[in-house]
């Protein structure tokens, strides 16, 4: 069992310290305003110089801000210094410093202080994503591709002529690049695509886009169109949760590209919540629950068949890709292939290797299996689950369960203590760390045990890895090994 101890406490005061994510210039800004509040209980000496040094910092701090890009976590900040300053400069215009009675002037002095602090506590919740750094020994590259099925019709729309288009991002083993070379933009291929993406994610969930504003300004370490590495590389499909996007398992594919795989993530077009094509249209969510269990089942199904079969389709596109005169022509090795989701995209990794038999294991993150459970799964398949608690969806666990026990290779579920659900993607980097929301692993954890656990898994089944798997993956939590002929 993988626990919780002063390992773990310690990384949380951590992210609490650097998840702040506030740059010099918004640190200045927020340390002169917290010096406009307390200069009022200065001595008389003292407090000019301190409130005019102040004013003064925290008015160049704020006109560069506004030139370079001023973040809403810094409004509270503005706004007890705005609310402070003429009390702290008044007295200096006047030509005296005299001051309130004491009891006076400490309300106002607490209630704009807490003001102040509000901005790092926003900041601290809804950071910059800041990406863990790949534990392998191969630099990463990145680049996207868009392809389109010419044998399959678009189902969301009513022309009939529309063919079923994905967009692909990869994210492979490159050569190494100089340092000062610039690392690929997070969420999109361009800061305008993420923020178009970003506000897409927010307005799923129902929140104004300002508050992930952060977001697009993240950068990976990943090199976009580096040259590839030597050698031929074991290919990972990915498909993201519902509503989710190709970029939302960033950390988790730029891991496992480091330790030498292909990783193909998804975007699926009218499901996912933004996807801009090439010639810049970008295409919403038209998955809409609802609110009729029965209906919605039917539903998820439909789509997770959609997915699927866009998984075979990428894979296809791949094997092509390596026959012909591509950068990574000769690098792909697709003898050698993961289906991998979360949450809706588990479930589709799982009817693409029943459907498709060119996939040789699978990683299901926290999905509901949904469609067919036949034919038999015949991949050894890791399923992560998060902590299942009474609220968890009682058909959940014994749904994967008799997928698992039924198949006809070894399967593997893990449970993994303090995870949620949104821990299996990137939210633990940027969402607020609330337990429920995205576990209470830390903001770096979470996605470090999510690509520990693939990677251990992967390195058995497509690499014929020699080490003991089910030992690795039980440290990490409570592991039920379902073994042909057996529930166990």
């Amino acid at each position: 069992m993988w626990a919780r101890g002063a390992g773990t406490e310690y990384c949380l005061v951590t992210d609490i310290i650097t998840g702040l994510n506030l740059s010099p210039l918004e640190i200045l800004t927020l340390l002169s305003a917290l010096a406009l509040v307390v200069a009022r209980w200065l001595p008389a000496g003292a407090r000019p110089r301190v409130t005019i040094a102040a004013g003064a910092v925290l008015l160049l701090s704020v006109v560069v801000l506004c030139v370079t890009g001023l973040r809403w976590q810094l409004l509270p900040v503005l706004a007890g210094a705005i609310v402070v300053a003429p009390f702290a400069v008044s007295p200096l215009v006047r030509g005296h410093a005299r001051r309130v009675r004491w009891w006076l002037a400490l309300p106002g002095t607490v209630a704009c202080a807490c003001l102040i602090i509000t901005g790092p506590l926003a900041a601290w919740a809804f950071p910059i994503p800041v990406l863990p750094e790949p534990s392998g020994r191969y630099a990463v590259g990145t680049r996207v591709l868009q392809w389109t099925d010419q044998d399959r019709p678009e189902t969301f729309t009513p022309d009939p002529q529309d063919r079923r288009t994905v967009v692909v991002q990869l994210w492979y083993p490159a050569q190494n690049s100089p340092a000062d070379v610039p690392r690929a933009q997070y969420l999109g291929r361009t800061e305008d695509e993420a923020r178009t993406v970003s506000e897409a994610l927010a307005s799923g969930v129902g929140l104004p886009g300002f508050l992930f504003d952060g977001v697009p300004r993240a950068r990976t370490h990943s090199v976009a169109d580096a040259p590839v590495a030597d050698g031929r590389f074991p290919v990972v499909l990915f498909s993201p949760g519902s509503s989710g996007v190709r970029t939302q398992n960033t950390a988790w594919a730029e891991d496992l590209a480091s330790h030498g795989y292909v990783v193909a993530a998804l975007d699926h077009p009218y499901d996912s919540a933004a996807v801009v094509l090439d010639d810049g249209r970008t295409i919403t969510s038209a998955t809409v629950s609802t609110g009729d269990r029965d209906e919605d089942d039917r539903l998820a199904e439909n789509w997770t068949a959609i997915r699927a079969a866009d998984l075979g389709f990428a894979l296809t596109r791949l094997e092509a890709l390596d026959q012909g005169t591509d950068p990574l022509t000769g690098h792909l090795d697709t003898t050698h292939v993961a289906a991998t989701g979360h949450s809706m995209g588990g479930a589709a990794a799982l009817q693409a290797a029943r459907q498709d038999h060119r996939i040789d294991a699978v990683i299901n993150l926290d999905g509901y299996p949904r469609g067919p459970l036949s034919p038999t799964l015949t991949q050894p398949t890791l399923a992560l689950t998060q902590a299942i608690t009474p609220d968890t969806d009682p058909r959940y666990l014994p749904q994967l369960t008799d997928v698992l026990t039924h198949g006809t290779a070894t399967n593997y579920r893990l449970t993994i203590p303090d995870t949620a659900h949104l821990t299996f993607m990137d939210g633990p980097l940027f969402l607020p760390p609330v337990p429920s929301i995205v576990g209470s692993l830390g903001r770096t954890q979470g996605p470090h045990v999510v690509a520990a656990t693939s990677l251990a898994f992967l390195d058995t089944i497509l690499r014929n890895g020699s080490g003991d798997l089910a030992s690795t993956l039980s440290t990490y939590g409570e592991l039920n090994v379902f073994r042909p002929g057996t529930s166990r």
